[in-house]
């Protein structure tokens, strides 16, 4: 059997793309382009990988996969795993990220189903996270999912876990000891806090800036943590189902190397597009530190306000005529204002408040709010 080497990661590296067969020495970024099971047996059996991650398909009949029967789907998946384990490194790590089974109307849990086979190899089961995300479908008979599971498994009690890399902002920075000989000195950890296990990190969607043409796209700032906490620099990480490859522009921002499987040829394309400006230190991309975004900070939080308008002018006993004059806005404004095909701009409505006698925020309150406002003002 031919023994494969994977070479160490440098500055003139690129992507390379591979198929059929393997290069005796593999390079330190490497993508496959073909089934996951013909890399795996070209691969010999041995330990390489320092930590494997990825989300599979979820056999729910996306463009990218063929549906099949649930126990056949568990059965494909065994197999890979079955073939992966033999090649984790002591102290590696297997990260497997996924949904739930879906059908007539109903779900199944698959971390819950593909446990069973992750304990049949012995692995330990570390951690259960639960990736928490914004956007999805509006279910109709059920509540909407906005969550999905990250299965986090080691062969060994001794494992890579740098804590310290991984670290967020404390909610109480300023929180101190209360009592003993540390009583006034500061409680937390100066660095931050650990991130837990249930991690709020946006999914990718339309105007996401990470956004290619995979339509479950894996933002790279969910990897980007594993792969700092559970990995050192110039380590392996392998992704059997890489996508568009944000797995391998995680690891290549912080200097592991990648190798990562996919039968989509325009998949491979956009994944070899992503990693290389990665390798060279130009990735763009969301970081898994990065504050979510407040939604209340938006304009679009507000709720629309024309029958607001019309209420208050009505309540004042102005015509929209009379309403128009005394803020200095045509008469055709103040009727599409209130109708709501046009947005009230913001600098109209220091005038629109004068006029009608009311503090501008009034003009966003329902009665009920402002009713609330004045019992507590």
């Amino acid at each position: 059997m031919t023994r494969h080497k994977a070479s160490k990661p440098g500055k003139r590296d690129r992507t390379v793309v591979l198929k059929k067969t393997l290069p005796e020495r593999l390079p330190a970024h490497a993508l496959w382009h073909g089934e996951v099971e013909a890399f795996l047996a070209a691969l010999p059996r041995r330990r390489v990988f320092d930590l494997v991650i990825t989300s599979p398909p979820y056999n729910t009949g996306k463009p990218y996969e063929t549906k099949v029967e649930l126990t056949q789907y568990l059965l494909w998946q065994g197999a890979i795993i079955a073939a992966i384990v033999p090649r984790l490194k002591p102290g590696g790590s297997i990260c497997w990220q996924v949904g739930n089974y879906v059908e007539n109307g109903y779900i199944r849990p698959l971390d819950v189903l593909l446990h069973p086979i992750f304990e049949s190899h012995d692995l330990l089961l570390r951690n259960r996270v639960v990736w928490r995300f914004g956007h999805g479908l509006h279910a109709k008979k059920r509540f909407s999912g906005r969550y999905e599971v990250i299965l986090w498994y080691t062969r060994d009690e001794d494992y890579t876990f740098n804590l310290d890399a991984v670290r967020i902002p404390s909610k109480y920075p300023g929180k101190k000891h209360y009592k003993g000989p540390k009583a006034g000195k500061i409680s937390g950890n100066p660095d931050g806090k650990n991130p837990e296990d249930v991690w709020d990190i946006p999914n990718v969607v339309a105007r996401h800036r990470e956004k290619a043409s995979h339509p479950c796209q894996f933002p790279v700032g969910l990897v980007e943590r594993l792969v700092l906490a559970l990995s050192k620099p110039r380590g392996l990480v392998f992704d059997p189902f890489c996508g568009v490859g944000s797995a391998g522009v995680a690891a290549a921002a912080h200097g592991r190397r990648f190798w990562g499987c996919e039968i989509s040829a325009e998949y491979v394309r956009q994944a070899k597009a992503r990693i290389d400006p990665a390798i060279e230190g130009k990735a763009e991309y969301r970081r898994h530190d990065k504050q979510v975004y407040d939604h209340k900070d938006s304009p679009l939080s507000l709720r629309p306000i024309g029958h607001v308008l019309r209420a208050l002018r009505d309540e004042a006993g102005l015509t929209q005529a009379q309403l128009a004059k005394a803020s200095h806005l045509s008469q055709v404004t103040i009727s599409k204002y209130e109708s709501g095909c046009m947005p009230i701009r913001s600098d109209k409505v220091p005038a629109l408040a004068k006029a009608l006698a009311v503090p501008p925020f009034r003009l966003f309150m329902t009665d009920a709010e402002w009713r609330r406002w004045e019992r507590n003002a």
